[in-house]
């Protein structure tokens, strides 16, 4: 799966931030604020996205509305699954990972392996 191309972020952090479906035009919008891309190179990019499975579109009028598939968050845990099942050594991954974690970072994944492990209780 790995992690998007630079346009391709920029385009799905909008898109994450926005919390809404928006149009090519938008997007183009709000990415002219920090660089200047083409309105048919983002066209093209997120169409690209939706055939990979990150956007869905629906027609309005004649455009179309797109809006992610998947969470931020979502996105973020299957970039670290993909991390994890590249190297041999699981253990050894989320070792260097937790070494190299702030303390909030650490009590937070602790908390979320009590919530879980309650929750498998159940």
């Amino acid at each position: 799966m790995r992690g998007f191309g630079e346009l391709e972020a920029a385009i799905m952090d909008r898109m994450w931030s926005r919390g809404a479906p928006a149009t090519v035009r938008q997007i183009v919008e709000e990415l002219r604020e920090e660089r200047g891309p083409a309105y048919t190179t983002v066209m093209t990019v997120m169409d690209i996205l939706r055939r990979k499975g990150w956007l869905e579109r629906e027609r309005d009028g004649r455009a179309y509305r797109y809006e992610p598939t998947v969470t931020r968050e979502e996105h973020a845990a299957r970039l670290m699954r993909e991390a994890l099942s590249d190297g041999q050594n699981t253990e050894a991954v989320l070792t260097h990972f937790i070494e190299g974690s702030t303390r909030a970072e650490v009590r937070s994944l602790q908390e979320t392996l009590r919530k879980l492990a309650a929750r498998a209780k159940s």
